[in-house]
């Protein structure tokens, strides 16, 4: 699989967590999202350095870090109170074995361990202590096993489970949380769980997100998936299942996000997801799709995301895709595609996001972009652009990404034509003529916070200058 695409997965993982903000193997799923809310602050010493002063409850929970070792237990303390305690402490990675003795009975909600060092089963009773007040708890990348899971038979009201990157739960630990009928959320992503799971899975009634990333899936027991119905979210990418699988999804009427990256799929599975008509979501990368299959998902009028990257979509295949006026996000990362393939998709007026990375698209074939007036992500990285061609591109305003990579005849004259993108974030010009006194033409992007110029006639200290100067808000570059 992936014969037809340009840009290599290992490249795309990187740019996901460049992106994102995420660690290590969990760029592909939501369990990090708690970096960036709960513990996303500044340390209150920094807070304080800007000049921002503190609050009362701030200084007292500074200081109960400071001096966490003098106290035996919390529980006397109102909840959000020992809440905000132990968020601080994680946040700064000072929670240890002791210290987490102290929260055991305090009702707290949510406890996000997610890559958090030395977490494992030891940890469990005191997590399970919370009992009906748990409602979310995050493991990623922990040494719990199945004999810890164990511990949250009782914790009867947990909504959010992350196991994922556990390498040590398998089918038997999901049998220990089977009994948690108000679980909407399971994150399982690279555990060692196979389809047999989906015994312990069906008796989860309120299951509404289900991760099954990069386990060990096959087709064989795969038509446990019917008795999911209350799914709408199922990401079933990296696994070795194929059409067979699909034919037991057709079932979940209730799917508006259903990913099968890299798995064995091919045209005629695409048969099965036609009754799916809550779909919003559909990721196909790097599977055996190609354009005849694509027929099946032009009755799914609300699709408003679509990946066909490394897939063997054509030309052709795009007028089926004509008719899905919904569609916000697009991505044809698909060597096969060339101007005459943008040209069938002028009627999608609503995209916001178009990656035609790998696409053969010519000056051309820009002219169609006039159509697209909403994007506020472009990426055309074929090699065909010139300048001529950047002319159409100017004209999109909402752009606030623009990836213009590996055009190698583009020059000074495309930052020019460019320069009134002023809600332009992220510039990536690489492998192009552009050179340091093209650099001048960027003054009006005071928005840029993301500008590559790699393997152009451009060094570090120019666009240092230009940082310093005019472009205040640009925190990261390339070259360094």
């Amino acid at each position: 699989m992936g014969g037809a695409c340009s840009r290599k997965r290992d490249q795309l993982n990187n740019e996901a967590g460049l992106h994102r903000g995420f660690r290590g193997g969990y760029y592909k799923s939501g369990s990090s999202k708690w970096l960036m809310t709960s513990f996303s602050r500044p340390p209150l010493d920094t807070q304080r350095g800007q000049g921002n002063c503190p609050s009362l409850m701030e200084l007292c929970i500074h200081q109960v870090h400071k001096d966490i070792d003098r106290y035996s237990t919390f529980s006397m303390l109102p909840r959000d109170i020992s809440q905000q305690i132990f968020n601080e402490l994680v946040y700064s990675q000072s929670l240890t074995d002791n210290s987490l003795e102290a929260f055991r009975d305090c009702a707290l909600q949510d406890l996000y361990l997610g890559e958090y060092p030395g977490v494992n089963d030891n940890w469990m009773d005191a997590i399970a202590s919370q009992s009906s007040s748990l409602l979310c708890v995050d493991l990623s990348g922990s040494d719990v096993t199945d004999t810890g899971l164990i511990h949250l038979r009782d914790c009867t009201n947990i909504q959010s489970l992350n196991f994922n990157y556990c390498d040590q739960i398998s089918d038997c630990g999901i049998e220990q949380i089977c009994g948690l009928q108000k679980l909407s959320l399971l994150n399982l992503e690279g555990c060692p769980v196979t389809t047999a799971c989906l015994d312990s899975l069906s008796a989860l009634g309120d299951l509404m997100d289900l991760n099954l990333n990069r386990c060990q899936l096959s087709d064989y027991g795969s038509e446990k998936f019917s008795r999911l119905g209350s799914l709408k979210i199922l990401n079933l990418g990296f696994n070795g299942i194929t059409d067979a699988c699909l034919t037991h999804l057709k079932g979940l009427t209730q799917l508006e996000s259903l990913n099968l990256d890299s798995c064995g799929i091919g045209d005629e599975g695409l048969v099965n997801l036609t009754g799916l008509c809550h779909l919003n979501c559909l990721e196909l990368s790097d599977t055996e799709v190609g354009s005849s299959g694509l027929r099946h998902l032009s009755g799914l009028t609300n699709l408003e995301s679509i990946n066909l990257s490394f897939t063997g979509v054509t030309d052709d295949g795009l007028r089926k895709l004509s008719g899905l006026l919904s569609l916000k996000s697009l991505n044809l990362d698909v060597r096969h595609i060339t101007d005459t393939g943008l040209a069938a998709l002028t009627s999608l007026t609503g995209l916001t996001h178009l990656d035609l990375f790998g696409a053969h698209i010519t000056d051309s074939g820009t002219t169609y972009l006039q159509y697209f007036k909403n994007l506020r992500s472009l990426e055309i990285c074929g090699g065909g652009l010139t300048d001529a061609g950047v002319k159409h591109i100017k004209e999109l305003s909402s752009l606030s990404l623009l990836n213009l990579s590996q055009n190698s005849n583009l020059t000074d004259k495309t930052l020019e034509l460019i320069s009134g993108l002023t809600g332009l974030v992220s510039l990536n010009v690489s492998n192009s003529r552009i050179t340091s006194a093209g650099l001048l033409h960027l003054k009006p992007l005071k928005n840029l916070k993301l500008l590559t110029l790699d393997s152009c006639k451009v060094t570090a200290n120019d666009i240092k200058k230009l940082q310093s100067t005019d472009l205040p808000n640009l925190v990261s570059f390339r070259p360094v």
